[in-house]
């Protein structure tokens, strides 16, 4: 599933296409979306602005429209210019819309949604997400609170639970808490404040590099870095490094299967007792 950092990517790349253009075509595979298209038209409307919160991305059109998408496992945003040829088959294709210069095709995207820009902040799903890591008003303390309302839960699962923090998902909760060191299976009601801010530095300051340092396309982040080494094989701390040795003291990096949807977790014993 792509993290906080891929959408807040994707939301720039695309902002920086669309922003500004008139639709001159949209079709989706989606009835709910058809409907909507068929009674308001979404072409010639203008795209005015395309953000992300957390996991969603949103398209704000002209008019008080907003399209929100989740990308979920397999879901991606793929950008060309008019008439080159698409890297994965049209029969994948969910969401189209056609600009003079850029097209934009979401290719196997299972959420998306229509929703009037005035209705936003009463949306049942974005309304409950917690403070949006990469947000330049990120509330900390609000995220404190959050985890205290799960206190007898891990906190590595805790930090996936996008309505206590939005944007961190599976690599990013393995290296976070690496960075932290703190353990994962910790219950989060046992971390003190300090320790949870020292969590949540860390996570902002991966996501954000994440963020600054790479450009990338819009297809499934590739050449995710937390150690801040260019060298392809370093990227990463821990996961994806069951049995290698830990970066920092040399011990066997483990790993632990399960949690909601059998998650993997990788640490290091030593570095994060």
């Amino acid at each position: 599933m792509p993290e906080g950092d891929t959408i807040f990517r994707a939301a720039q790349t695309m902002q920086r296409a669309l922003g500004g253009r008139t639709v001159l075509s949209f079709e989706s595979v989606y009835p709910a979306l058809v409907r909507v298209h068929a009674q308001t038209p979404v072409s010639g409307r203008t795209v005015e602005e395309v953000s992300a919160r957390g996991k969603h991305l949103l398209i704000t059109f002209s008019g008080g429209l907003v399209l929100r998408t989740h990308m979920r496992m397999h879901g991606s945003w793929h950008l060309y210019r008019p008439g080159e040829r698409w890297r994965l088959p049209a029969r994948e294709m969910r969401v189209h819309l056609v600009t003079d210069t850029f097209v934009a095709v979401a290719f196997n995207v299972p959420d998306a949604e229509f929703i009037e820009a005035a209705a936003l902040s009463r949306h049942p799903v974005l309304r409950e997400l917690g403070p949006d890591l990469l947000a330049a008003s990120f509330d900390s303390e609000e995220v404190l609170r959050r985890v205290r309302a799960d206190a007898g839960l891990p906190i590595a699962e805790v930090l996936l639970n996008q309505r206590v923090v939005a944007g961190i998902g599976n690599v990013f909760k393995s290296e976070i808490l690496f960075g932290a060191r703190v353990n994962p299976f910790a219950a989060a009601g046992s971390l003190d404040d300090d320790t949870l801010r020292r969590v949540l530095e860390v996570a902002r300051r991966q996501l954000r590099s994440n963020v600054a340092s790479r450009r990338q396309r819009l297809t499934p982040a590739f050449g995710r870095r937390t150690t801040g080494s260019l060298h392809p094989s370093k990227g990463l701390w821990v996961y994806g490094r069951a049995g290698e040795p830990c970066r920092t003291c040399g011990t066997p990096i483990r790993l632990h299967k399960g949690g909601k949807d059998a998650r993997l977790t990788y640490w290091c014993p030593a570095c994060q007792p």
